[in-house]
């Protein structure tokens, strides 16, 4: 019989961004290049006030891509601030972003990968 252990993946984060549909690719391009390994991207659709974003009068479209990407706690800002910047979240009615903790998560790691970091 097979020995089979679980690898566990501790001191990460998950971050979320939520922008207009298309703009995935862009964001997701910026993640990597900032050290990301990958992304989870579905299609999502907003609720709320649809046609107009304040008094600016910026429209927002309904049709959502939502991204998640899960990073080691060393990279989880410079993969914020490099989506943030990609994504053009500094304008109103373009997206939002956010990072969630996570205690534990497991995936199949390499072993030549997990000798490195024992």
């Amino acid at each position: 019989m097979i020995q089979r252990e679980i690898t566990v993946l501790t001191d990460i984060a998950l971050i979320t961004c939520i922008v207009q549909r298309g703009v995935a690719d862009d964001i997701i391009q910026a993640a990597r290049e900032a050290g990301a390994q990958g992304a989870t991207v579905y299609f999502a659709r907003g609720m709320g006030i649809r046609e107009r974003l304040g008094i600016l009068g910026v429209s927002v479209e309904v049709e959502k891509e939502v991204i998640e990407i899960v990073v080691s706690k060393e990279q989880v800002e410079r993969v914020f601030e490099r989506m943030y910047l990609a994504g053009n979240l500094d304008t109103p009615g373009m997206g939002i972003m956010y990072i969630t903790p996570l205690d534990k998560a497991a995936t199949f790691i390499p072993p030549e990968v997990l000798k490195k970091f024992s």
